[in-house]
This record gives structure tokens, C-alpha cells and sequence, in this order.
């Protein structure tokens, strides 16, 4: 299981659980955020050529990189999470190819995104992670 880990509005954490098998896709081109279900949607469709009733993540970043949205599919209906910095902007560097429609980031990288963290400069250290066949 995944968690993607933030601030609330009083400061208390907030968490998204994501199972492994959910993918997470930053899309590399601004959105107008003023979209909501349908239109982000659509985005999914159209622009990212993927399926967003799959049950994996879209991130949008808005223009000045100062919103963000997720978009998800979850038990029967859309989620979208909206985040606006009231100060500074998201950090998004990823080294992307020029036709590239979407980078796939991990749980880890979300959560630093969404605390403002530029992953570009910031350094993990090495984990150990199971063999591949010994996940479940």
C-alpha cells in the first residue's frame, strides 16, 4: 500500500492510501482546473490516450503551477482532490520527452509534490524492496 502524505487546512496530516497496483500519471502539459468530473475526464481520454474509469491516479497542475487536482475513479463514481498553495508553487522538474502526454511518478513523489518538495534535488536513500514474484 502507498501513501501519498499532506497538510489540511489546520495543519493536521492528510493521507491518500493507494494500493501498489495503482499507477500514478502527472500530466506533462497545464489544465485549466476550472474542469471538473467530466472534463478532466475527458482530458484523461483525449489527451493522455488512457482510461480513467482503470482506477489509477491523474495529476493536473494548472498553468502557474499553483493547483493542483487528482482525479480517480473509486467505487462507482469520480474522486477529484483539489489543492491551491496560497504561497510558492509545485514542484515539478521530471526530465520529459518533448511528445511525452504523462509521467508515471510513485506514491513517494506524489506526497513530495504535494508538500512543495522539488524531487529533482531531493535524495532517498537505498531500500530494500522484495523480489518482484514474492508480491502479492
Amino acid at each position: 500500500m502507498g501513501v501519498a502524505a499532506g497538510r489540511g487546512a489546520a495543519g493536521e496530516p492528510v493521507m491518500i492510501l493507494l494500493p501498489r497496483a495503482v499507477r500514478v500519471y502527472v500530466a506533462t502539459q497545464p489544465v485549466s482546473l476550472r474542469r471538473s468530473f467530466d472534463g478532466l475526464s475527458n482530458e484523461v481520454r483525449e489527451v493522455l490516450r488512457m482510461e480513467p474509469l482503470g482506477g489509477h491516479l491523474f495529476v493536473f497542475l494548472n498553468r502557474r503551477k499553483t493547483q493542483v487536482k487528482l482525479l480517480a475513479w473509486t467505487r462507482g463514481g469520480f474522486t477529484i482532490v483539489h489543492k491551491r498553495l496560497e504561497r510558492g508553487t509545485f514542484a515539478f522538474v521530471h526530465q520529459v520527452r518533448s511528445e511525452a502526454t504523462s509521467v508515471e511518478i510513485d506514491v513517494h513523489e506524489l506526497s513530495m509534490l504535494l508538500e512543495g518538495i522539488d524531487f529533482g534535488r531531493a535524495r532517498a536513500s537505498r531500500r530494500w524492496e522484495p523480489p518482484v514474484h514474492a508480491r502479492a
